[in-house]
C-alpha cells in the first residue's frame, strides 16, 4: 500500500470526484476520526483499497503505486472464483523482541473464495507473519497467519491478533471476573492478566482463522 495518505486520496478524490475527507469516510462507510487517524500515520489501512474495488471498481494496484488502469471490471480480480487476500508489512509478535506495525501491503495471496466466506468476512481479511516462539508450538516464529478483522467477539481459548497500546500480538484470550487474559501456547510465557482500567489500551484487531508455514 502506498505510505504517503495524500496521494492514495487524491487518486481516490479525481476518481470518484469527491472534495473532502469527510465525505471519503462516508464512502468507505468509517468514522471521520478513522480517516484522520490513518492521515495521522501517513498510512491507508488495508481494506480501504479492497472496498473502494468491491463498491467502485477502482483498481487497488492503480490505488496503492499508481500501476495498471485506474478501473477494474468486477471479475477482473475474482477469476477463477479467487479473492485476493493483501498481506500487510506488521508482524505479530509471539514472545520477541523489536517487530513491525506498518500497515503497508506488501503483496497480495490467491484464495478460493468460497472457503473465505465460509470462514468469515472476506473483505476484512489480512495476512500478517508472526516474530517469536510464544505460541509454539501451535503457531511458530516465521509462519503467516489469517486474521479476520470483523471477528472481534471473545470465545474463550480463540486465537486473536491483540493490539495493547503500540504493540501487536497474537494470543488465546480468556475473559475471567473484571479481566482480560492474554494466553500463550508456550508455557515458558506467563499469561498477561489486563483490569477492567486498562482495557482502553486493548483493541482485538481480529480472529485467526488460518496458519501456513514453510518447511526449513
Amino acid at each position: 500500500m502506498n505510505k504517503n495518505f495524500q496521494i492514495f486520496f487524491d487518486r481516490a478524490a479525481g476518481a470518484l470526484g469527491i472534495r473532502s475527507l469527510s465525505e471519503l469516510a462516508a464512502i468507505l462507510n468509517v468514522n471521520r476520526s478513522s480517516i484522520t487517524q490513518a492521515r495521522k500515520k501517513n498510512s491507508v489501512p488495508a481494506n480501504w483499497l479492497l472496498e473502494l474495488f468491491r463498491s467502485h471498481g477502482l483498481n487497488p494496484d492503480w490505488l496503492e503505486g499508481g500501476s495498471g488502469p485506474q478501473w477494474l471490471k468486477s471479475g477482473d480480480a475474482f477469476k477463477n472464483d479467487f479473492f485476493p487476500v493483501p498481506k500487510v508489512r506488521a508482524r505479530l509478535c509471539a514472545g520477541a523482541g523489536s517487530f513491525e506495525t506498518e500497515a503497508r501491503i506488501e503483496d497480495y495471496y490467491s484464495f478460493q473464495t468460497q472457503w473465505l466466506q465460509n470462514k468469515g468476512v472476506k473483505d476484512r481479511m489480512v495476512l500478517m507473519d508472526v516474530s517469536g516462539n510464544s505460541m509454539a508450538p501451535e503457531i511458530k516464529d516465521g509462519d503467516t497467519v489469517l486474521i479476520d478483522q470483523s471477528q472481534t467477539d471473545i470465545f474463550a481459548g480463540m486465537v486473536y491478533a491483540v493490539g495493547v497500546e503500540d504493540t501487536i500480538m497474537v494470543k488465546r484470550l480468556e475473559k475471567h471476573p473484571r479481566k482480560l487474559v492474554l494466553l500463550s501456547d508456550n508455557k515458558a510465557y506467563t499469561p498477561i492478566f489486563l483490569a477492567d482500567d486498562e482495557m482502553d489500551r486493548v483493541r482485538i484487531i481480529g480472529k485467526v482463522l488460518w496458519i501456513c508455514r514453510e518447511l526449513r
